[in-house]
């Protein structure tokens, strides 16, 4: 039988079908609560932890749900609400850093189609009793699967409405056989090119000093590269700066932060920033130093070289990030599809849902966007 209750304190708390969910508002007292668990990279400690410290102007708003039968914790939410065009907006802890978003679910977490429904429905009702009055539920990227478990948050949206998609590339566990299926990019030799270079060599940051050097590099190197293109470029302001030093400084000791580079006597040339979790490692960002390298390609390279290194490491999965750039395709990248959530919390809501429907089942029928692309003056390029 559902039941609903609300405590006004902090530890406020709504009930429905036998899953409780208490809000919480600090991530450092949430973190203790359901500290393992099946999770994606965006969800580890370390990220969380530094995303809610570089982004401290977002309110923190983080769901623990719990059988209220056993007791026992199902699932962690971390979220965040903002003010937006006057409606109360509840999202990911992300702000476009994180490539997917989604529970923590609990190493004992099981549950069926139905109960999936069931943990989405009394996360929507214990939103909508909270008293911050909030308007519009948007959880963006969600993966299919959390680890090996199911994401129960997909069954509130469509699978693979969101825009965006993760490209995944399996190695075996032969890299030999790997970089033969890729022989096309000639990355050997590009190697051979750039091995000419006076001190040539490829190298991962084994501390946060030499992570904190190439990552300013990598500031500079991207921001020309997105002033060539003439868009805005931002993971340089202070928050997001923050954001990934403290990344850096608690990660890459342990190999959970990665940051390499291709480096010569005349400077560092090329750079990545990318995140481990067990056998999958995930790239986030790439910079080099321009046209004048182009005949070693330090982009790819240095991606190559990077995957090389961490595959002698155990890794096997390789995730080059959401988005369909033609290069991803090259290492041999499937796409992941992924899924967006709209909800109403109050009649506010209403118009920005459906207006996210609306542009979900466009993205269904490519012609039909383009088209209306076009109608709004915004043609593709």
């Amino acid at each position: 039988m559902a039941f609903l209750s609300l405590e006004q304190l902090d530890g406020r708390v709504s009930s429905t079908s036998g899953i409780s969910v208490d809000f919480m508002r600090d991530w450092r007292q949430a973190a203790l609560r359901l500290n393992a668990g099946h999770r994606t990279a965006f969800q580890h400690g370390y990220w969380l932890g530094a995303w809610y410290e570089a982004f401290h102007g977002v309110p923190p708003l983080i769901a623990i749900i719990t059988d209220t039968v056993t007791g026992k914790d199902i699932a962690m939410v971390p979220m965040f609400s903002h003010v937006r065009r006057g409606i109360r907006v509840v999202e990911f802890a992300d702000l476009g850093v994180s490539d997917y978003n989604a529970p923590i679910l609990a190493c004992d977490a099981t549950f069926d189609a139905a109960g999936a429904q069931a943990i989405g429905a009394a996360l929507v009702d214990a939103l909508r009793a909270l008293p911050d009055g909030l308007d519009l539920l948007r959880l963006k990227k969600l993966p299919a699967y959390v680890g090996a478990k199911p994401n129960p948050l997909v069954s509130l949206g469509r699978l693979g409405s969101c825009s965006l998609n993760g490209n995944l590339v399996l190695t075996g566990d032969d890299y030999a056989d790997y970089q033969a299926s890729i022989k096309r990019m000639q990355m050997p030799r590009c190697w051979r090119v750039f091995s000419r270079h006076a001190g040539a060599r490829f190298e991962v940051a084994s501390d946060a000093a030499r992570a904190y050097e190439l990552l300013d590099v990598m500031d500079v190197q991207q921001q020309e590269r997105m002033q060539q293109l003439g868009s805005r470029f931002v993971l340089n302001d202070e928050a997001h700066a923050r954001f990934y030093r403290d990344l850096a400084r608690q990660g890459v000791a342990e190999g959970y932060a990665v940051i390499s580079a291709l480096v010569c006597d005349e400077g560092i040339v090329a750079t990545t920033l990318g995140v481990r979790y067990g056998a999958t490692y995930y790239l986030l960002r790439i910079g080099h130093a321009g046209k004048q390298w182009a005949n070693c390609s330090p982009g790819l390279l240095v991606t190559e070289r990077t995957m090389a290194a961490l595959h002698a490491q155990g890794v096997r999965r390789f995730d080059l990030s959401i988005g369909n750039h033609d290069y991803k395709r090259r290492f041999g990248a499937e796409p992941v599809p992924l899924t967006d959530v709209s909800v109403a919390l109050s009649w506010r809501g209403l118009p920005y849902v459906l207006r996210d429907h609306a542009a979900q089942g466009l993205r269904r029928h490519p012609r039909l966007a383009a088209f209306a692309a076009r109608a709004m003056g915004k043609g593709t390029r």
